[in-house]
């Protein structure tokens, strides 16, 4: 059974970007641990993750900022945003030094989507766990190794993930694994 606990939506944003043009952003194995480390020094200070997935030419992130007291709706995007523009910075600086190439890697900005109630937070779960087999790399869910869906199913101590918030949702792992299995519209969900 899916549970619809008071969850608080203040803060929680869908996140994803694209590269730029055709390239991959992630050549090699040790691409993704880099740019998941870059996740940890730039992001996790000031959100915690809910899901992830890395795909070759694009990411999508489920998560909360963690302080709105010191930000106004005017400063919001600019203030939240400044540290994904961090990120990506730092990622595209070392990708093209070790590949030796030149030029803007992402798309010239991050989106976002806010999250406003569960329904559509249960969605966008789905969505970013289910987007390599939406995109053919893979054919089952847990085949990909780039997302956070197999830390919800076999949790792993050490683990940055807040999986508690999301938790509250499935009443054990068979439920989240079903629900993930299941076929879900994204019918509003405008992406990509």
């Amino acid at each position: 059974m899916i549970n619809t606990e008071n969850f608080e939506f203040e803060g929680v944003y869908h996140v994803f970007s694209h590269v730029n043009g055709t390239e991959v952003i992630f050549r090699e194995p040790s691409n993704y641990q880099f740019f998941l480390e870059k996740i940890d020094k730039y992001i996790l200070p000031v959100a915690d993750i809910y899901a992830y997935c890395l795909l070759p030419n694009h990411f999508h992130l489920l998560l909360r900022f963690k302080n709105f007291d010191n930000v106004n709706n005017e400063n919001e995007h600019q203030s939240l945003m400044k540290h994904f523009g961090n990120l990506l910075n730092a990622y595209a600086k070392a990708y093209n030094k070790r590949y030796n190439r030149k030029g803007a890697l992402f798309l010239n900005s991050v989106k976002r989507k806010k999250i406003s109630d569960e329904k559509y937070l249960l969605k966008v779960l789905h969505y970013i766990h289910n987007n390599p087999i939406n995109h053919g790399f893979v054919n089952k869910i847990d085949e990909w190794k780039h997302s956070s869906y197999n830390s919800y199913v076999t949790p792993k101590k050490g683990s940055k993930l807040d999986r508690k918030e999301i938790m509250q949702y499935f009443d054990s792992v068979e439920i989240f694994r079903n629900y993930h299995q299941s076929t879900v519209e994204y019918d509003f969900l405008n992406f990509e």
